[in-house]
């Protein structure tokens, strides 16, 4: 159990079981778990760990009544009382049992998790965001090599890099065919999230403490979710990084919270315009808000000295407005599901796959933005990965005070442009 699955394991006609673990049980790790069973017959969910019992119990439930899954793929459902796990330590019980292992825990916890499972001789799927703050990217950074040495695969849940469409657009990107890149604009604009307030939450759970309110609230804390610039961005952000194959040297830009101000709010920002510029003086203009009412978009935008690029269309144009390439893309595969797919044929075939340098490069990308409007500063790349800032500690249990706690009217300190120190 202790190595990692190869090639070999599945040779010849017996049947060799792939036993997948799911840490974080909500709704993106109960989707990832659905997607795993429908990758392979051989994949068996065979433990589930979550910080909140009702969460765990509610992901088994889900899964157990998807109709997209067969009966065949549910009788893979192999989770009994002995394999759920609850609480900060129970990502190592689980991991322990399994042969791959799906990372959807609040992002801020991945760091952590990824060294244990890659230290276990682990397969992963992790979703993204990898980390919240500057160190836990420079861990995640050491273990890209970790991961290598040990032809571990690893697949980070950015799925436009899985996706047809973007695949076949960023071909042509970069096989020059609207020439050099002179900038980007990246947009998540929408009304925003969920939101689990205090008196909602109690009223199901019974009193809480500081740290049950921040795990079950996660969005809304930054050591949990990095604001939504890491969170729900960095997709768009990584689309402009793909194209250029490189990543910025420095940002600056604003932010603030307009509408978004109640005390179940947190400290995240609601909305973040950020002006990156990468070494040969090319910029990504890249805007996130989450605020009802107003113009919503989620897309990547390109412009060469030949042509632009629409992503969200599908479409390349060259500089006289003709039509280069359109992507229909009708009967694309799901690229959620392609990812799963491909983690698992890399396990079975002995090949490799490894997008952890990315993924934290991306991360990282995000987090340049967020130190960059919450101080209201030019931040380069270098300070950026080289802040001593730690949010998340390896260390949080429910006896933890969290990294931030409400002032005395029961509302968070907001980071505060040309106050909030970030380095």
């Amino acid at each position: 159990m202790g190595m990692p699955l190869t090639s070999g394991a599945f040779a010849g006609a017996q049947k060799k079981t792939i036993k997948l673990a799911i840490v974080g049980c909500g709704g993106r790790g109960t989707g990832a778990a659905s997607q795993a069973l429908k990758a392979d017959p051989d994949v068996q969910i065979v433990a589930m760990a979550d910080a909140f019992q009702d969460r765990l119990d509610k992901s088994l439930n889900s899964l157990k009544a998807n109709l997209e899954l067969s009966e065949a793929q549910k009788k893979n459902i192999k989770v009994d009382k002995d394999s759920q796990f609850i609480g900060f330590d129970a990502h190592k019980k689980a991991i322990d049992m399994a042969d791959v292992v799906i990372l959807a825990t609040p992002p801020g916890f991945r760091p952590y998790h990824l060294e244990y499972a890659l230290s276990k001789n682990k397969h992963v799927f992790t979703e993204k965001p990898v980390a919240t703050d500057a160190p836990g990217i420079r861990k995640v950074l050491e273990l890209v090599k970790v991961a290598n040495d040990k032809k571990l695969n690893v697949v980070v849940g950015l799925q436009r890099r899985y996706q047809t469409k973007y695949l076949e657009l960023m071909k042509r990107v970069h096989g020059g065919e609207i020439g050099d890149i002179t900038s980007g604009q990246v947009y998540w604009n929408s009304s925003g999230v969920w939101v689990r307030d205090r008196a909602s939450l109690e009223k199901t759970h019974g009193k809480l403490t500081e740290m049950q309110y921040q795990m079950r609230n996660w969005y809304y804390f930054n050591w949990l979710c990095g604001d939504h610039i890491l969170e729900q961005h960095i997709h768009n952000i990584d689309v402009m990084n793909w194209v250029k194959n490189d990543y910025p040297v420095k940002a600056q830009g604003m932010g603030g919270r307009g509408v978004r101000n109640g005390k179940d709010h947190g400290e995240i920002f609601d909305h973040h315009y950020v002006e990156y510029q990468y070494a040969d003086g090319s910029i990504m203009n890249s805007q996130c808000r989450h605020q009802p009412n107003t113009w919503s978009n989620v897309a990547e935008y390109i412009t060469g000295t030949k042509g632009r690029v629409d992503f969200k269309k599908g479409l390349m144009e060259g500089s006289d407005g003709n039509a280069i390439y359109e992507h229909r893309g009708k009967n694309d595969a799901n690229p959620y599901q392609v990812e799963h797919d491909q983690l698992f044929a890399a396990i079975k075939n002995g090949e490799h796959i490894n997008n952890l340098e990315y993924g934290a490069k991306s991360t990282l990308t995000a987090l340049l933005g967020r130190f960059a409007t919450y101080s209201g500063q030019e931040i380069s790349w270098d300070q950026a990965l080289n802040s001593n800032v730690q949010l998340m500690s390896p260390d949080m249990d429910w006896s933890s005070t969290p990294p931030i706690v409400p002032n005395a009217d029961g509302s968070y300190p907001v980071p505060t442009p040309g106050v909030t120190e970030v380095l």
